[in-house]
């Protein structure tokens, strides 16, 4: 790339909240910053966020608190500060990685950074609507409105071709293009004593199988696969310990079922573990990863596993068990507790074979961050092309309209800041302008909502 590259990477999760997508974002910022050009980060506030860690910029902008509902904040993302500070970075790319406020942001910024969006496909939301939005009817609407969101972007990215399926299958209809995430964790085990002082406090008797499960603690994860399986190679005679790192809103059912199934002396719940060297530890400790989540995208924790030589039991056809070869490079089990607690009874009683499946699953799926963003470097300079030369070609609707005339609106904002009471050679009939084209616009979405609501109601009468 003749210029240099400054990338704007938004989402709505990110320190001191962490999940897969925010890890994404803290190494792609990294990774760019340290050999690829500037990274600057939008995520909203937190309180009590220390961002005086990072090597790269962070922007925070507005949120409510709406934790016990969604687990995050949310963010408001039409801020003139944030446009402020954002446009200090000299802005070409921008990369949002949530299709709600983040995608929001991105397509506020877009006109006055005069700079395309490309949004990456990470997690399947429907799962997460589906849970939050019991009527169907309001459920299928608001993933039509976060599909059309999708849409707006110039390029799209999925994590895997089975993300591109689901979102296929959510009515998206444009093109996407495949780039998967890579891990931070570095190849090889830790030494012996990084093991023991990450695990020394935990009782995990030498000689007895180790099986673990990092991520959010939700029932959705596969959970309760586990601890079924889990209950019925007890029963079998088989021992183990069964570490689940990780916290999450199903935290204490999943705890309070693993007591009620009889299996909890055996369970160990450490709770959130921010500490990636410690997390590395766990994993070069264990003796098998457990997986069976079929929500996951990606499943970034199996080559993070893998990195440490630890495979994974993974549901057949499942997006993070895509690449897998069973018995070779991981293990596949059904969706269900009776294969899964097959596979695991198998291999307690052939623990050579899981120390080599480990340690293909090493040598055969591991890809650093390093070489992802690389990659993700290359298509940017592709993305940065086809946008100067005009190839993507934007629906003309009230939607785009308004997020332009919102961003430029704002930049304006800006600028008057800057100049004081004058407005950086922009008429004032020109602000008139676009105020009354926001003003219309806004009117065309409270008369599309009423008309949405009106709709509904209707519905909802028919079954009273």
């Amino acid at each position: 790339m003749s210029e240099k590259l400054s990338v704007c990477l938004i989402n709505d999760s990110f320190p001191p909240l962490i999940d897969g997508v925010a890890n994404t974002v803290m190494n792609y910022a990294k990774v760019i910053n340290e050999k690829h050009g500037k990274a600057t980060v939008a995520v909203p506030f937190y309180p009590k966020a220390d961002d005086s860690g990072f090597s790269f910029k962070v922007v925070r902008y507005p949120s409510i608190n709406t934790e016990r509902l969604i687990d995050y904040r949310a963010g408001y993302p039409f801020s003139y500060e944030t446009l402020e500070k954002i446009k200090e970075e000299n802005i070409n790319i921008i990369h949002t990685h949530c299709p709600f406020a983040s995608t929001f942001l991105a397509r506020t910024l877009r006109e006055p950074l005069d700079a395309p969006i490309i949004f990456t496909y990470h997690t399947k939301f429907d799962v997460d609507i589906a849970r939050r939005v019991e009527n169907k009817y309001l459920r299928e609407k608001v993933i039509r409105e976060v599909v059309k969101n999708i849409e707006a972007c110039d390029e799209v990215w999925v994590v895997s071709e089975g993300a591109g399926k689901n979102l296929r299958s959510l009515g998206y209809k444009g093109d996407y293009v495949v780039m998967p995430n890579g891990v931070d964790i570095p190849k090889g085990k830790v030494s012996p004593e990084e093991i023991e002082k990450a695990t020394g406090s935990f009782e995990l008797p030498k000689g007895i199988p180790v099986f673990l499960f990092v991520g959010r603690m939700a029932w959705y994860k596969g959970l309760k696969i586990i601890l079924d399986s889990l209950k019925k190679i007890d029963g079998m005679g088989d021992d183990f310990r069964m570490v689940f790192i990780g916290g999450g809103l199903d935290k204490e059912e999943v705890e309070k079922y693993s007591k009620d199934i009889g299996i909890s002396e055996k369970c160990i719940f450490t709770g959130p573990i921010h500490s990636r060297d410690a997390i590395r530890a766990w994993y070069s400790r264990a003796d098998l990863f457990l997986f069976p989540s079929v929500y996951d995208t990606n499943g970034l924790v199996v080559r993070e596993a893998a990195a440490c030589s630890l495979a994974s039991v993974l549901i057949k056809e499942s997006c993070a068990a895509e690449g897998i070869v069973d018995g070779d490079t991981g293990f596949l089990a059904e969706e269900n507790s009776e294969s899964f607690s097959e596979k695991l009874h198998f291999l307690c009683k052939n623990p050579e074979k899981m120390k080599e499946t480990g340690k293909n699953a090493m040598d055969k799926i591991y890809i650093s961050w390093e070489d992802s963003v690389e990659n993700a470097v290359k298509r940017y300079e592709t993305v940065l092309e086809n946008y100067r030369a005009g190839k993507y070609k934007r629906e003309q609707n009230f939607a785009n309209e308004w997020f332009d005339a919102e961003g430029e609106i704002l930049d304006m904002v800006c600028k008057a800041k800057r100049k004081g009471k004058s407005v950086y050679g922009i008429s004032v009939r020109k602000i008139k302008k676009i105020e009354r084209k926001r003003k219309k616009l806004g009117n065309i979405v409270t008369a599309k909502r009423r008309k949405i609501k009106k709709a509904f109601f209707e519905k909802i009468d028919r079954y009273f």
